[in-house]
């Protein structure tokens, strides 16, 4: 009897034993994503005889994937909510053609081109929004019908050709960079912004009584995002500078980190992406979540329209083709679930590294396009394999 209960309890070992790998994913996603950048890093890095990496490469590499992560800001809470927008590619180009549009052929002031290109953006995502939540159109043929009609819209409005070049102040946006004192400054706030907010959240744990985590771990992430953003400065610094978007897209960046982990409203959007009816019934106006996401998508389709229009010093009538499928395959990569209901902007946007990274590498080895698409596409559907391959871990 004894010999049988100690089977059965040694039964299960071998099979733990094969899954340290499995439970990392699971249980520490953007740690693994992390791992999974710095091998494709290593990778180029070996086989382009080290100029991958060399400060010149990664500020453009960094260049290359603002306008993804802009993309892949807004659609990861798209994603969360439950919800997918195919239109955001055509999106882009339609905004960034209104902004030459505006810019060269009417003549106007570049920041209120600037600013009426947001505007529109922000209501071509509630038009978007309400079609869905309103109308009841699922969202993905929205996306879809959007996509065609941006993009003609687009061929009309610039009636298929170029319009260029565009004031030098709007291609600033994209072509500019931060002076280097500037940004060590911004360094410094950074690290002082990351050890405020570790006491900040020490103190409200303290006083809830909750369990505190040792102090040595707070200050071993304090250090580590004082060390990426000193190394990430210094590396750019011997370039040109941190680009003038990458700094843009680091503001976006901090501002969903904010609305996802820090308002009602950002709970309210992973709690409609993992169970609506339980949502509606809590008494979560889940339209309205649902608005406020596509809104927001919008946005950061104007956001990125503008950048990529500055950084082309003109508008073309085939921007932003295929950027929905950059957007949607960072998320994906980056660990939000296809379900709904998790992900984070973080993992969204070292997706977007890794796609760019991919492109990047992939160019300077001189790989055919056609290996490069089934490349990228290969890594999505790794990316979504392993979500369903870990999900009952992370339950």
């Amino acid at each position: 009897m004894k010999q049988t209960l100690a089977s059965s309890y040694a039964e299960p070992r071998p099979k733990a034993a094969r899954q340290p790998l499995r439970q990392l994913f699971a249980r520490h996603k953007l740690l693994a994503m992390v791992l999974a950048l710095a091998l494709i890093w290593l990778f180029f890095w070996h086989q382009t005889g080290g100029t991958f990496l060399r400060p010149n490469s990664i500020s453009n590499l960094f260049l290359q994937m603002s306008v993804t992560g802009m993309l892949a800001c807004g659609m990861v809470l798209v994603i969360i909510a439950g919800e997918i927008d195919l239109s955001v590619g055509s999106l882009l180009g339609l905004l960034g053609g209104l902004a030459a549009i505006l810019t060269v052929n009417l003549g106007w002031n570049t920041w209120l081109a600037v600013a009426a290109v947001l505007a529109a953006g922000a209501a071509l995502g509630l038009v978007n929004g309400c079609l869905t939540t309103r109308l009841r159109v699922p969202s993905f043929i929205v996306g879809l019908g959007g996509m065609l009609a941006y993009r003609g819209l687009l061929q009309l409005s610039t009636d298929s050709v170029t319009i260029a070049p565009v004031p030098d102040d709007l291609g600033a946006i994209a072509q500019a960079f931060v002076p280097p004192a500037l940004s060590w400054l911004m360094v410094a706030l950074i690290i002082a912004l990351a050890c405020g907010l570790a006491l900040s959240r020490r103190r409200q744990r303290r006083r809830l009584g909750l369990a505190l985590a040792p102090a040595w771990a707070d200050g071993l992430k304090v250090g580590a995002i004082a060390a990426t953003a000193a190394g990430f400065v210094l590396v750019l610094n011997q370039a040109h500078g941190v680009p003038l978007p990458v700094l843009i897209l680091l503001a976006l960046l901090g501002v969903f980190s904010w609305i996802t982990s820090q308002t009602v409203f950002g709970r309210h959007v992973y709690a409609v992406g993992g169970n609506v009816e339980a949502s509606r019934l809590s008494g979560v106006n889940v339209k309205r979540v649902k608005l406020m996401v596509f809104m927001l998508m919008g946005l950061m389709c104007a956001f990125a329209g503008i950048v990529t229009t500055a950084r082309a010093a003109a508008g073309s009538p085939s921007a932003g083709v295929g950027g929905e499928l950059d957007a949607i395959a960072a998320c994906f990569i980056g660990g939000t679930s296809m379900r709904g209901g998790s992900g984070t902007v973080y993992g969204a946007l070292i997706g977007a590294l890794v796609m760019a990274s991919l492109d990047n590498g992939m160019q300077q080895m001189n790989v055919d396009t056609s290996w490069q698409m089934i490349v990228k596409g290969a890594v999505l559907v790794l990316a979504v394999w392993i979500d369903v391959a870990t999900r009952s871990e992370r339950a």
